[in-house]
């Protein structure tokens, strides 16, 4: 769920980025954004692309507006993602970054789906270890 609405909000915002700067096929660009949002390689290929073109026809301000946007768009999968899996889960968020980026760099493209979910189960196991031995010890008089 993370991943896929991470990619729907992310295309969307750079879609209307797309369309105020007057880039031309905005809607044909923004799914573009969305299939390379969900393959997790993100808006800036075609960001860069329509930034160049936006620079080059529209000069310095809508050029410099849409990379100031770009830039926002670009990262902001790095911090909707993990709040998006901490709701699907009762972690710590810092858990679900240490995931993500640890996944991402250990196993790459899929790390994002590996990671997260190998720190989820080792966490829980962890919990369910510790509380254990929190259960209150039965008297030998509450028996009889």
């Amino acid at each position: 769920m993370g991943v896929v609405v991470t990619a729907v909000l992310q295309s969307i915002l750079a879609g209307l980025g797309l369309l105020v700067s007057g880039v031309p096929f905005p809607a044909l660009l923004t799914l573009v954004m969305f299939l390379l949002s969900v393959a997790q390689i993100g808006p800036a290929p075609v960001l860069i692309g329509a930034i160049v073109l936006v620079y080059y026809q529209s000069g310095v301000l809508w050029g410099s507006g849409l990379l100031v946007w770009g830039i926002f768009c670009v990262t902001f999968d790095n911090v909707l993602r993990p709040m998006l899996i901490r709701r699907g889960a009762d972690l710590p968020l810092l858990l679900i970054f240490a995931g993500v980026i640890g996944g991402l760099i250990a196993f790459g493209v899929i790390g994002l789906f590996i990671g997260p979910v190998v720190l989820a189960v080792a966490y829980t196991l962890l919990v369910d270890w510790v509380s254990e031995g929190d259960v209150a010890p039965v008297s030998a008089a509450a028996e009889h």
